[in-house]
């Protein structure tokens, strides 16, 4: 069993959460979690980028100068692929293009929750007691933080009701905000600390477990 310190908004030690690294996957698994990370990364892609053949870019066709005579390599136009503003060599002219990875459902589950316990083990997850504010104002987030030891990129996962907290935290550089029902292991892998509240936890691994069940 791993002990997870939960916190107070003071940064202090007030209970801790026990949970079960068996159902986290029991270790972490690096190359289960870069199979995840690449699928979540490629599924972000458009596929809408385009460009441009010598063809296509506009400008004039004059030779820049004579072909012998003058000491330099010969050289045609100014939209060939070695000149700046010039076409390029193998255009990119699909409409669009997909780039869509897939993985069984039940790895991907335990993909995010082996990236919770990769958290977990370096000490990364900072578990708070009741992470809700009367009013919504970034000083008192930036506070929380600062208090629980963040100092690098962070993300905050939050029930989707919890509106006060996320207008409190969606103003703060290298804090990202993210519904703990959508928490996974892209998002977890991007950022330093996860910061959640321990009710919303306690949901998700809830949550997690009777899908295996069920699936089972």
């Amino acid at each position: 069993m791993i002990d997870l310190p939960v916190l107070n908004k003071s940064g202090k030690q007030v209970d801790t959460l026990a949970i079960d690294e068996t159902a986290l996957g029991n270790e972490v698994r690096p190359d289960l979690l870069k199979q995840a990370y690449v699928m979540y990364h490629a599924n972000r892609r458009q596929g809408s980028a385009r460009t441009k053949s010598r063809g296509m870019v506009e400008g004039s066709t004059r030779k820049l100068y004579r072909q012998k005579g003058t000491g330099n390599a010969r050289v045609g136009n100014a939209r060939t692929v070695v000149r700046k503003g010039g076409g390029v060599a193998f255009a990119k002219t699909k409409t669009t293009e997909t780039f869509r990875k897939k993985m069984p459902k039940a790895m991907r589950r335990l993909a995010n929750r082996n990236a919770l316990l990769a958290k977990l083990v370096d000490g990364e997850v900072k578990c708070i007691d009741a992470l809700d504010f009367d009013v919504p104002r970034t000083k008192d987030m930036k506070k929380v933080l600062a208090s629980c030891g963040v100092d690098r990129t962070c993300l905050v996962a939050l029930d989707e009701e919890n509106r006060n907290a996320a207008m409190s935290a969606r103003n703060l550089a290298d804090v990202d905000i993210i519904r703990i029902d959508q928490l996974n292991a892209f998002e977890m892998l991007n950022h330093r600390y996860l910061l959640v509240d321990r009710a919303s936890l306690e949901a998700w691994l809830a949550a997690d477990a009777s899908a295996d069940q069920e699936a089972a």
